[in-house]
């Protein structure tokens, strides 16, 4: 269970979901994140990691069960009205605008808000000092890790209580996934919830609260990010002597 905070700000219950009728990918899925919170999810590829995040902030409207946020069930809601009630959702690709410079991107991101933009700016620029270098580049010349920070800080400009991140490592270089990893534990020390789910998953658990392994579209295991690492059932399982982080 959470431990943290008392207060739950997430909970995914019973939930079955899929793209195709007839055929769950997600087969009664469970979660709990409490507020402050940074849990990770992992698990073999097709175990339904993305499918589970795309539940949660709406791109996929669960079958059965419940996806409650602040205690409200959002399941089947619209992105943009499950954004509007502090949630964000940072996909592994198509993130960015990229005909778009950086500082349009991160206005863009801010559309719901009716704050001035320079202050929010300000802050992102300030927890990304490579985005403030580049603020006037177009988006598409940024190299993978840049590009990750700035879906990240376009995220933010929303001021969200709960960051939904998506595989933020794929396709980085070791340097940068340490750099992009030591960013989201920033993000979430300042208050910023987070749900990651990544493939590098000694990683993600030796820095996550607490974690899932998916396996086969259910919760598997659960428990503290470092208890998970040093599962033996959990690393012959899914963490594999030889695989390469």
């Amino acid at each position: 269970m959470p431990t943290h905070s008392s207060s739950l700000l997430l909970e995914v219950e019973s939930v079955f979901a899929g793209y195709v009728q007839d055929l769950d990918i997600l087969q009664g899925v469970n979660l709990k994140l409490a507020e402050g919170e940074l849990i990770a999810i992992i698990g073999p590829n097709g175990a339904g990691k993305s499918t589970l995040a795309k539940a949660i902030c709406g791109l996929l409207t669960p079958r059965t069960g419940k996806i409650l946020f602040r205690g409200e069930n959002i399941a089947g809601l619209k992105p943009n009205q499950i954004v509007q009630k502090g949630m964000c959702y940072v996909p592994q690709i198509a993130n960015v605008f990229r005909s778009l410079t950086v500082e349009e991107n991160l206005e863009m991101g801010a559309f719901l808000q009716n704050l001035p933009l320079k202050g929010l700016k300000d802050q992102i620029f300030h927890a990304f000092p490579r985005l403030a270098e580049r603020r006037k580049q177009r988006a598409g010349t940024l190299s993978g890790g840049e590009r990750q920070m700035l879906a990240m800080g376009k995220a933010l400009m929303l001021q969200p209580s709960l960051m939904l991140l998506d595989e933020p490592s794929a396709a980085l270089s070791p340097v940068l996934v340490t750099d992009i990893f030591a960013k989201i534990k920033e993000i979430n020390q300042a208050g910023t919830s987070i749900v990651l789910v990544e493939q590098n998953a000694r990683k993600a658990l030796a820095m996550a609260d607490r974690g899932y392994v998916l396996d086969s579209g259910r919760d598997r295991f659960e428990g503290p990010g470092p208890d998970l690492l040093n599962d033996p059932k959990v690393g012959e399982l899914y963490l594999g002597v030889t695989q390469v982080d």
